[in-house]
Protein backbone atom coordinates (compact mmCIF):
# COMPACT_ATOMS: atom_id res chain seq x y z
CA UNK A 1 0.00 0.00 0.00
CA UNK A 2 2.79 2.42 0.92
CA UNK A 3 4.72 1.63 -2.27
CA UNK A 4 1.58 2.19 -4.37
CA UNK A 5 1.06 5.59 -2.77
CA UNK A 6 4.73 6.34 -3.33
CA UNK A 7 4.40 5.60 -7.04
CA UNK A 8 1.24 7.70 -7.36
CA UNK A 9 3.13 10.64 -5.87
CA UNK A 10 5.74 10.22 -8.59
CA UNK A 11 3.13 9.99 -11.33
CA UNK A 12 1.41 13.10 -10.00
CA UNK A 13 4.69 15.02 -10.05
CA UNK A 14 5.35 14.01 -13.67
CA UNK A 15 1.87 15.10 -14.75
CA UNK A 16 2.18 18.39 -12.88
CA UNK A 17 5.55 19.09 -14.54
CA UNK A 18 4.10 18.27 -17.96
CA UNK A 19 1.32 20.83 -17.43
CA UNK A 20 3.74 23.40 -15.97
CA UNK A 21 6.15 22.97 -18.88
CA UNK A 22 3.34 23.40 -21.38
CA UNK A 23 2.26 26.63 -19.68
CA UNK A 24 5.82 27.97 -19.68
CA UNK A 25 6.33 27.13 -23.35
CA UNK A 26 2.95 28.62 -24.26
CA UNK A 27 3.74 31.78 -22.30
CA UNK A 28 0.61 31.61 -20.14
CA UNK A 29 0.28 35.15 -18.84
CA UNK A 30 -1.03 34.46 -15.28
CA UNK A 31 1.99 32.21 -14.64
CA UNK A 32 4.46 34.64 -16.21
CA UNK A 33 2.97 37.56 -14.29
CA UNK A 34 3.30 35.68 -11.00
CA UNK A 35 6.90 34.70 -11.84
CA UNK A 36 7.76 38.30 -12.63
CA UNK A 37 6.14 39.66 -9.47
CA UNK A 38 8.00 37.22 -7.22
CA UNK A 39 11.30 37.86 -9.00
CA UNK A 40 10.89 41.65 -8.88
CA UNK A 41 10.01 41.73 -5.16
CA UNK A 42 12.85 39.44 -4.12
CA UNK A 43 15.39 41.21 -6.30
CA UNK A 44 14.47 44.56 -4.77
CA UNK A 45 15.08 43.09 -1.32
CA UNK A 46 18.40 41.56 -2.42
CA UNK A 47 19.66 44.88 -3.79
CA UNK A 48 18.67 46.69 -0.59
CA UNK A 49 20.27 44.12 1.74
CA UNK A 50 23.78 43.25 0.47
CA UNK A 51 24.68 41.37 3.66
CA UNK A 52 21.78 38.98 3.24
CA UNK A 53 22.62 38.65 -0.45
CA UNK A 54 26.21 37.63 0.34
CA UNK A 55 24.93 34.94 2.69
CA UNK A 56 22.54 33.69 0.02
CA UNK A 57 25.39 33.48 -2.48
CA UNK A 58 27.49 31.39 -0.10
CA UNK A 59 24.59 29.00 0.45
CA UNK A 60 23.62 28.81 -3.21
CA UNK A 61 27.08 28.74 -4.81
CA UNK A 62 28.91 26.61 -2.25
CA UNK A 63 26.90 24.85 0.45
CA UNK A 64 23.95 23.80 -1.74
CA UNK A 65 25.65 23.93 -5.12
CA UNK A 66 24.77 20.97 -7.39
CA UNK A 67 28.37 19.77 -7.37
CA UNK A 68 28.43 19.81 -3.57
CA UNK A 69 25.25 17.72 -3.63
CA UNK A 70 26.78 15.32 -6.16
CA UNK A 71 29.87 14.89 -3.99
CA UNK A 72 27.61 14.02 -1.06
CA UNK A 73 25.84 11.42 -3.21
CA UNK A 74 29.21 10.05 -4.37
CA UNK A 75 30.33 9.58 -0.77
CA UNK A 76 27.11 7.69 -0.03
CA UNK A 77 27.66 5.48 -3.09
CA UNK A 78 31.25 4.77 -2.04
CA UNK A 79 30.20 3.73 1.47
CA UNK A 80 27.42 1.53 0.13
CA UNK A 81 29.80 -0.11 -2.35
CA UNK A 82 32.30 -0.87 0.41
CA UNK A 83 29.49 -2.59 2.33
CA UNK A 84 28.69 -4.67 -0.78
CA UNK A 85 25.33 -2.91 -1.03
CA UNK A 86 25.89 -2.40 -4.72
CA UNK A 87 22.28 -2.30 -5.84
CA UNK A 88 21.45 0.69 -3.69
CA UNK A 89 24.74 2.37 -4.61
CA UNK A 90 23.82 2.04 -8.29
CA UNK A 91 20.32 3.37 -7.67
CA UNK A 92 21.69 6.50 -6.02
CA UNK A 93 24.26 7.01 -8.76
CA UNK A 94 21.72 6.49 -11.54
CA UNK A 95 19.26 8.87 -9.87
CA UNK A 96 21.87 11.64 -9.79
CA UNK A 97 22.88 11.00 -13.41
CA UNK A 98 19.23 10.91 -14.50
CA UNK A 99 18.63 14.24 -12.77
CA UNK A 100 21.47 15.83 -14.74
CA UNK A 101 20.25 14.38 -18.04
CA UNK A 102 16.64 15.50 -17.44
CA UNK A 103 17.79 18.94 -16.36
CA UNK A 104 19.99 19.58 -19.37
CA UNK A 105 17.48 18.06 -21.79
CA UNK A 106 14.65 20.28 -20.59
CA UNK A 107 16.86 23.36 -20.50
CA UNK A 108 17.78 22.77 -24.14
CA UNK A 109 14.20 21.96 -25.18
CA UNK A 110 12.48 24.86 -23.43
CA UNK A 111 15.26 27.44 -23.79
CA UNK A 112 13.77 29.83 -21.27
CA UNK A 113 15.64 33.06 -20.58
CA UNK A 114 16.65 33.88 -17.03
CA UNK A 115 15.55 37.10 -15.35
CA UNK A 116 17.50 40.12 -16.60
CA UNK A 117 18.36 42.98 -14.24
CA UNK A 118 20.10 46.30 -14.69
CA UNK A 119 21.69 45.75 -11.26
CA UNK A 120 22.22 41.97 -10.92
CA UNK A 121 23.44 40.52 -7.62
CA UNK A 122 24.48 37.14 -9.07
CA UNK A 123 24.92 35.40 -12.42
CA UNK A 124 24.11 31.98 -13.84
CA UNK A 125 24.71 30.16 -17.10
CA UNK A 126 22.50 28.07 -19.39
CA UNK A 127 18.74 28.27 -19.71
CA UNK A 128 16.47 28.85 -16.74
CA UNK A 129 13.92 26.02 -16.84
CA UNK A 130 14.12 23.91 -14.72
CA UNK A 131 16.33 24.91 -11.79
CA UNK A 132 19.28 22.54 -11.63
CA UNK A 133 19.98 23.50 -8.04
CA UNK A 134 16.45 22.62 -6.92
CA UNK A 135 16.37 19.40 -8.95
CA UNK A 136 19.74 18.12 -7.77
CA UNK A 137 19.15 18.96 -4.11
CA UNK A 138 15.76 17.21 -4.18
CA UNK A 139 17.21 14.06 -5.74
CA UNK A 140 20.23 13.82 -3.44
CA UNK A 141 18.31 14.60 -0.25
CA UNK A 142 15.48 12.28 -1.28
CA UNK A 143 17.82 9.39 -2.00
CA UNK A 144 19.69 9.91 1.28
CA UNK A 145 16.39 9.81 3.17
CA UNK A 146 15.50 6.63 1.30
CA UNK A 147 18.78 5.05 2.42
CA UNK A 148 18.04 5.62 6.08
CA UNK A 149 17.21 2.41 8.00
CA UNK A 150 13.70 2.07 9.38
CA UNK A 151 13.14 2.59 12.20
CA UNK A 152 15.93 4.99 13.16
CA UNK A 153 14.93 6.58 16.50
CA UNK A 154 16.25 10.08 17.01
CA UNK A 155 17.51 10.45 13.45
CA UNK A 156 14.30 10.72 11.45
CA UNK A 157 13.23 14.21 12.57
CA UNK A 158 16.73 15.65 12.18
CA UNK A 159 17.23 14.05 8.77
CA UNK A 160 13.88 15.19 7.43
CA UNK A 161 14.38 18.69 8.81
CA UNK A 162 17.85 18.93 7.22
CA UNK A 163 16.52 17.71 3.89
CA UNK A 164 13.60 20.14 3.98
CA UNK A 165 15.84 23.10 4.83
CA UNK A 166 18.23 22.16 2.03
CA UNK A 167 15.62 21.59 -0.68
CA UNK A 168 13.43 24.58 0.17
CA UNK A 169 16.41 26.73 1.05
CA UNK A 170 18.30 26.24 -2.19
CA UNK A 171 15.16 27.02 -4.16
CA UNK A 172 14.68 30.25 -2.24
CA UNK A 173 18.31 31.31 -2.75
CA UNK A 174 17.94 30.95 -6.52
CA UNK A 175 14.87 33.15 -6.47
CA UNK A 176 16.39 35.66 -4.06
CA UNK A 177 19.52 36.03 -6.18
CA UNK A 178 17.40 36.74 -9.24
CA UNK A 179 18.68 33.90 -11.43
CA UNK A 180 15.46 31.88 -11.66
CA UNK A 181 11.72 32.26 -11.97
CA UNK A 182 9.48 30.60 -9.37
CA UNK A 183 8.16 28.09 -11.92
CA UNK A 184 11.77 27.03 -12.66
CA UNK A 185 12.28 26.13 -9.02
CA UNK A 186 8.90 24.43 -8.72
CA UNK A 187 9.69 22.29 -11.76
CA UNK A 188 13.03 21.33 -10.22
CA UNK A 189 11.36 20.20 -7.00
CA UNK A 190 8.70 18.18 -8.82
CA UNK A 191 11.12 16.55 -11.24
CA UNK A 192 13.48 15.70 -8.39
CA UNK A 193 10.66 14.03 -6.49
CA UNK A 194 9.70 12.01 -9.57
CA UNK A 195 13.29 10.83 -10.06
CA UNK A 196 13.55 9.74 -6.42
CA UNK A 197 10.28 7.80 -6.66
CA UNK A 198 11.42 6.06 -9.84
CA UNK A 199 14.85 5.18 -8.44
CA UNK A 200 13.52 3.97 -5.10
CA UNK A 201 10.52 1.98 -6.32
CA UNK A 202 11.81 0.36 -9.51
CA UNK A 203 11.95 -3.42 -9.39
CA UNK A 204 15.17 -5.21 -10.23
CA UNK A 205 15.06 -8.82 -11.47
CA UNK A 206 11.64 -9.31 -9.95
CA UNK A 207 12.78 -8.29 -6.49
CA UNK A 208 10.90 -5.91 -4.27
CA UNK A 209 12.16 -2.33 -4.03
CA UNK A 210 14.97 -2.01 -1.55
CA UNK A 211 15.70 0.77 0.90
CA UNK A 212 13.97 2.72 3.60
CA UNK A 213 10.55 1.14 3.04
CA UNK A 214 11.88 -2.39 3.53
CA UNK A 215 12.03 -3.94 6.97
CA UNK A 216 15.48 -4.66 8.30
Amino acid sequence: MRNDLFRWVGIGCVLFVAVLTALVVAGWQPLLAYDERVARDLHAHAVAHPGVTRSMRVLSDWVWDPWAMRVLAAVACFLLWRRDDRERALRVALAVVAASVVQQGLKAAVGRERPVWSDPVDWAHYAAYPSGHALTATVVCGMLLWLMPRPSPGWDPAAWASAAVTVLGVGFTRLYLGVHWFSDVLAGWLLGTAVVVLAASARVRGRRPVGGTQER
